[in-house]
């Protein structure tokens, strides 16, 4: 086996080509001389004989190129290590959340297993370059760009040449066993909740939760199956700690299901509905192919946000909003999105200007469908809702009932969507909060204003309270333009693995599971 750690390293490009296939002589000289080149010619024979691998024929034309015609994988010795630690990831990649299949795995199982695998021809290696390709492509990269968006995902997405990465690779091949910076740091925990669904999936998964009939609501002290049916469902996901088997509906039952409510940003009721039961229902099979569908959003994240002084991140499904320091959630918020038919754009912006005492400055959609409308029924339309005529359009005056409430967080964009406060609190008591025409309302305005302005601007606390309620608009500049990432996950994991499903509101994960399950990357 080579020792690829003591390589030496010669140029930039050269130095992947050394680290992949040249050998150390007794003198420690290395001999490049060792490295078998090709006549290009015969990538395409390659291509023809293996019509699967044409997806990636551009990656390996410029990984080829690159190294002047010369094999990567192989020199007159035989292969590197590296490419059987890159076998064995193949091996694992289920539990990467890859449904894809490996195109001519059977061919790759020879290679790897029996000697004559080992032989330097250009077959062998092309092989192996076409497996390293299929495997970054789908656990690192994911569907290209134009399908996510097709998808309804506006986020930046990461840029990466998996071409130099491959030379990263060569000089350490741990990274690839170790290294979990590759992928949105989200994408690891969603891995370990993987792992547990298929475990539960191999020993059976859970049955059908059957709700009595005519019952409005289980609670604490009645007794029926479903009762035991929701025990045993729970304990299965470690929300309970023991499963004692018992139909009545007692105080352990109690605090499982407090546990799952809060872990899936349900209300705590303490009461079993046919809707819960339902839900309980779902299939692992389901809940697994969520995990992998949220597992590939992950990698259409750039790892490097994590990394962000400070960042906004606001999740659509889970009608949350966090605002973030050095990696950690120093405030959590509530948030009330955009319904079905005015969607919250998934996106990210610059939060540049923060605005007291706003002016709601109607966009013309919604003075055409709703202002409009009301005026030709109510001549006193615009007084009654606190609205003026200004330059032709209509805009709502500051204070209390103005429906941006009383500040407003600014990342200018083309969509036109901001954060803000609302006069219409009740709305945050609701499990399903999607009401707004697209913009985000934020149940913690003046929480996420006084953080953001004593860190930013030392503006205190009393001076924002003064600003917000002025009744006269005034905007104040950010002196650090802060990162805001509107996202949608409708699974999301915790360090331990434990899975938080979300409703999937604008109904878009049966479409990329699709994708996954059917598209060929």
């Amino acid at each position: 086996m080579k020792n690829i750690k003591n390589k030496m390293l010669i140029g930039l490009f050269s130095l992947f080509i050394v680290a992949a296939s040249c050998k150390k002589k007794t003198d420690g000289v290395i001999t490049p001389e060792d490295r078998i080149a090709f006549d290009s010619a015969k990538l395409e024979t390659f291509f023809k004989s293996h019509p699967d691998f044409k997806k990636y024929e551009k990656d390996i034309n410029e990984l080829y190129n690159k190294e002047d015609f010369h094999y990567v994988w192989y020199d007159k010795d035989g292969r590197v290590d590296f490419a059987e630690v890159l076998y064995g990831k193949l091996n694992e990649i289920k539990e990467e959340g890859v449904v894809v299949k490996m195109p001519y795995k059977a061919e790759l199982d020879e290679l790897f297993s029996s000697k004559s695998g080992d032989k330097s021809t250009l077959e062998n290696d092309l092989l192996v370059s076409a497996m390293y390709f299929y495997y970054t492509n789908n656990v690192l990269a994911g569907v290209d760009t134009k399908t996510s968006k097709k998808t309804g995902w506006y986020l930046p997405r990461p840029n990466v040449s998996y071409v130099d990465y491959l030379a990263e690779l060569m000089k350490d091949p741990e990274k690839l066993e170790k290294d979990e910076a590759e992928n949105f740091s989200q994408y690891y925990l969603l891995k370990k909740g993987l792992k547990r669904y298929q475990d539960i999936q191999a020993k059976g998964g859970w049955g059908k939760v059957d709700f009595p009939a005519n019952v409005k609501t289980l609670k604490e002290g009645d007794s029926a199956v479903a009762i035991a049916q929701i025990r045993k469902r729970l304990f299965i996901t470690g929300d309970l700690t023991n499963d004692n088997g018992k139909k009545v509906f007692d105080s352990e039952l109690k605090d499982g299901l407090a546990k799952y409510e809060t872990r899936h940003n349900r209300k705590v009721d303490n009461i079993i509905t046919a809707t819960l039961a339902k839900e309980l229902s779902i299939p692992v099979e389901d809940r697994i192919k969520t995990i992998i569908v949220n597992m590939e959003r992950c990698r259409w994240i750039d790892p490097e946000i994590m990394n962000s002084p400070e960042l906004v991140a606001v999740n659509i499904p889970s009608y949350k909003l966090n605002y973030m320091k050095d990696g950690k959630t120093v405030l959590e918020s509530n948030v009330v999105v955009g319904k079905e038919l005015n969607k919250t754009v998934v996106f990210s912006g610059k939060m540049s200007y923060i605005v007291f005492s706003p002016y709601w400055n109607i966009p013309k959609s919604i003075i055409e469908k709703e202002i409009k409308p009301g005026m030709e029924k109510n001549p006193n339309y615009l007084e009654s809702k606190n609205m003026e005529w200004n330059d032709g359009n209509v805009r709502q005056k500051p204070g209390n009932a103005n429906s941006l409430g009383l500040v407003k967080f600014m990342f200018p964009n083309s969509n036109n969507i901001y954060l803000h406060d609302t006069p219409s609190k009740s709305l945050f008591n609701k499990e399903s909060r999607a009401f707004s025409h697209g913009c985000v309302r934020v149940e913690k305005a003046r929480d996420l204003a006084i953080a953001i302005m004593d860190e930013q601007n030392k503006m205190s606390t009393s001076q924002i309270d003064a600003a917000m309620n002025a009744g006269t608009e005034q905007s104040v500049s950010l002196k650090r333009k802060i990162p805001v990432y509107i996202s949608y996950f409708t699974a999301w994991a915790d360090k331990n693995g434990n899975v938080n499903f979300y409703e999937d509101v604008y109904n878009r994960d049966n479409r990329l599971a699709q994708l996954l399950y059917t598209t060929k990357k």
